[in-house]
Formats: structure tokens, C-alpha cells, sequence
């Protein structure tokens, strides 16, 4: 007899704590809206010529709704555990035991007409920006909304080079000033290099937008937009993102090798090609190694940079490795040629990828594009600066490059030159192709 009564009075106790977790699910969903008033990053405004831009000024005051409210476990006590803390004063620590991520099993992804492009711009990178815009334009077949976000001295510069471009109609932008949380604006915008870290805002920012691909200005599109875009239709119900690893290689990885944080995977991922559903990103609460509490994006970035500033060489990148080697399941990995750089041909080409099927995305970090130590990566990103709208593509564009790309196998990157023009021929075919089908 006693046993049965220490059975059923374990029973029991089974059955209230699975009452307490559903009553703690239902009520992080049942959750009000934490953010009231006035917004905190700058409200775009109509420009002259289809164009939209940001207001101008600082990204708010002090008498505004401050970026992290209260409200989300106000009524629990704090316990900060370590000397990094620093988390949200009204974010709970050790207490918050029964916060969960929520499911996303009801969250699917919907086909949409137009494809949404982010991109930031600071200092000298106005041609480069225009540039990688160009490509977008010349390959995609949908409808693409870009979203820059330049410092203010920039802004009138791409209104007008933008509006000059030919294919109006494949295209409309909006223009935003640079902006970080008012109370750590200097911090964040001196992250690796100046405004890098804006695209770890895009979320909190563009609130309206589902899902974005957020690219660096260094990127040259090789196919369309909008065989990239079709990933959001392969995430699965947990995935929030898509990167490309940082290096095939691990013998010539940085991350393996050098990193002192936690980094996802074996070689780490590249934040340069980040596509996202950002209605899954502002939703999830993400696992952490700051508190056993599960953070929201707006909760957990401050947090990180706090522990690790002095652990991260790669500022905002670095950031995302932490957070995805603790959210392994929440990321899509697309393979290399999505996010084709240097490293992937100048020690020998080790993108298997690429060398099948071609280049999708070149990304010319390094500053490759502007000087001549990978002339291949130069020559195709001069190839499109340099096309001019309505030109034929294979006589201004195809032939000249390849011809170009021909002088470079003196190099290792040369000496694989056609992986450069192979997808980029398919890609000019399939434009010929639905001109003469009328699509």
C-alpha cells in the first residue's frame, strides 16, 4: 500500500508541474505588445521620384519609449549570476525558469511578389553599393524593394544614381539613416568596423517586413534574387535564417583556429549573404549562456557584446556565431557558392560546389574589388559597374569579362575563371529566354 500511495502521489506531482509549464506557455502567447508610443528608430518619409527616405536626426529621445520596455517579467525578481550580467533591467534572470521559445509550427512561409534587399552603406562605399544594386537588378525576375540604410551625407548621392537607373519598374527604394539604441548608439556603431552592426537592428527596425536579405556592399549577384529568396520556402518550422559556412577547408579556418567565443558549426558561418524571416527572428526566444532565461532579439544583443567585446575580432559576425552555436536548430546553411569569396580559390579552390555548377554570389571582401591582388574578383565586378542598362549582355557584358578573366591565371582564383562565368552565362541565357517568351 505504500507504494501505491508514493506512485500516485508522484503521479501527482507529474501532473501539476505539466499544469504549471501549459499555464506558462499560454501565457507568454497571450503576451501584450511591448512596445508602445512613439518609435524609437527614425520614421521614413515620400521622396520626390519614387524614392522614400528616412527622417534625418538622432535615432530618439530620451522622453521616448526607450528600445527594451518592461513588461515581460516585471513580476519575478532578478538574479544576475556573473560579472558580464548587464542584462535588460526588466529582463528576469535565473528566476525565469518556466520562459520558453515559442513554436512556429503555425508561422509559414507565404510566396510573396516582391523580394525585400537590405544593405549599409558608410564612407567610401557609394559605388560599391550601386554596383551590387545593379546586379540585383539585372538578374532578378521579381520585383525587389531595397532598403538602404547610408549616413545622411550619402543619401541625396543615391537618390540620384539610383533614379538614373534604367528598370524603374523592377525596382523601388527606401533610404534610412543610420541607427542604433539611443542609449548605446556610440558602442555599437564603433563594432568592427563603422555601422557593420546596423544589420543586427533590421529586425527591430523594419517591423513591417516578413523577411529580408541583408547582403554587404561588397556583393555582385551572378543569378536572380529570387533563387535565393526560394530558401525561405525550405526553412523548416524552426529555422530563422540562412548563412553560408565561413570556410570549407578547416585547415585554413579562422574561426577553428583563432576564435576565442563559441562559434557555430566546425569553421563557423559568414554573415556577409543573410537571409532572414524576421517575423520568426522578433518572435523567438533565443538560448544563451548568460542566464537560464531565454532572451528575445532586442533582450540578448547588449548582453553578448557586454561578455564578449573583448573575445570578438569579426564585431557583429562574431555575435551571430554566439548566438546560433547556441540556436543550432534555428539556422539553414546554403552551400558556398551562395557566398563565394577569396578564401574559396586563393590557397586552391576548395568550393566543390562552385566548381560544378558555377558562381551564384560573389562577395569581394578583402577589398578585392579595388585593387589587384585578386584580379578575377576585380575583373567581374568592374564588368557590371561599367554595363550600361539596355546594352547586349553577352557582347557589353559576357565576352568582354571572360576576355578579361583569361589575364588572370597567373593567379590561383584565375586559374579557375570559367566557376566566374558559368553560372553567370546560364544566367544571361534565361534573360534572353523570357524576353522571347514575353515573360
Amino acid at each position: 500500500m505504500r507504494r501505491l500511495a508514493r506512485v500516485a502521489l508522484l503521479c501527482l506531482g507529474c501532473g501539476l508541474c505539466s499544469l504549471l509549464y501549459a499555464f506558462s506557455q499560454l501565457s507568454l502567447e497571450r503576451e501584450a505588445p511591448r512596445r508602445r508610443g512613439e518609435p524609437t528608430f527614425p520614421v521614413r518619409r515620400q521622396l520626390r521620384g519614387g524614392g522614400w527616405r528616412a527622417a534625418s536626426g538622432s535615432a530618439g529621445r530620451r522622453d521616448r519609449a526607450p528600445l527594451w520596455p518592461a513588461g515581460r517579467c516585471k513580476n519575478l525578481s532578478v538574479s544576475y549570476w556573473n560579472s558580464y550580467w548587464m542584462l535588460p533591467s526588466d529582463v528576469c534572470g535565473m528566476n525565469c525558469f518556466w520562459e520558453a521559445a515559442p513554436r512556429y509550427d503555425s508561422l509559414k512561409i507565404l510566396s510573396s511578389e516582391k523580394m525585400h534587399l537590405a544593405v549599409v552603406a558608410c564612407g567610401e562605399r557609394l559605388e560599391e553599393t550601386v554596383t551590387m544594386l545593379k546586379s540585383a537588378i539585372i538578374f532578378s525576375i521579381k520585383h525587389v524593394q531595397f532598403h538602404i540604410f547610408a549616413e545622411d551625407p550619402l543619401h541625396r548621392d543615391f537618390q540620384v544614381m539610383l533614379d538614373g537607373l534604367a528598370y524603374q519598374g523592377k525596382f523601388n527604394y527606401t533610404l534610412y539613416p543610420i541607427s542604433f539604441p539611443t542609449e548605446n548608439a556610440a558602442e555599437w556603431k564603433k563594432l568592427f568596423k563603422p555601422c557593420a552592426s546596423q544589420r543586427l537592428f533590421l529586425p527591430l527596425i523594419l517591423k513591417d517586413v516578413d523577411s529580408l536579405l541583408y547582403v554587404d556592399t561588397d556583393i555582385l549577384f551572378l543569378r536572380p534574387v529570387d533563387d535565393i529568396w526560394s530558401f525561405l520556402n525550405k526553412f523548416n518550422s524552426s529555422q530563422i535564417a540562412a548563412m553560408a559556412p565561413e570556410h570549407e577547408e578547416p585547415r585554413i579556418g579562422w574561426y577553428n583556429r583563432f576564435a576565442r567565443h563559441p562559434y557555430y558549426g566546425k569553421t563557423g558561418i559568414n554573415s556577409g549573404v543573410m537571409l532572414m524571416n524576421m517575423t520568426r527572428i522578433r518572435k523567438k526566444y533565443f538560448k544563451n549562456d548568460m542566464t537560464t532565461a531565454r532572451l528575445r532579439w532586442e533582450d540578448i544583443l547588449m548582453p553578448l557584446l557586454k561578455k564578449y567585446k573583448l573575445n570578438i575580432t569579426w564585431g557583429d559576425q562574431d555575435l551571430l556565431n554566439i548566438m546560433f552555436f547556441h540556436n543550432p536548430e534555428s539556422l539553414f546553411v546554403f552551400p558556398c557558392q551562395w557566398n563565394y569569396r577569396p578564401d574559396h580559390c586563393i590557397y586552391g579552390s576548395n568550393c566543390q560546389q562552385a566548381e560544378g555548377e558555377g558562381i551564384f554570389i560573389l562577395h569581394g571582401n578583402r577589398g578585392v574589388y579595388h585593387d589587384d591582388k585578386q584580379p578575377a574578383f576585380r575583373a567581374v565586378y568592374e564588368a557590371i559597374k561599367y554595363y550600361s542598362f539596355g546594352d547586349d549582355l553577352v557582347h557589353s557584358l559576357l565576352l568582354p569579362l571572360e576576355l578579361e578573366l583569361q589575364k588572370t591565371q597567373h593567379t590561383y582564383c584565375g586559374r579557375i575563371y570559367n566557376v566566374f562565368i558559368k553560372q553567370l552565362t546560364k544566367s544571361i541565357k534565361d534573360i534572353y529566354d523570357r524576353r522571347s517568351k514575353g515573360r
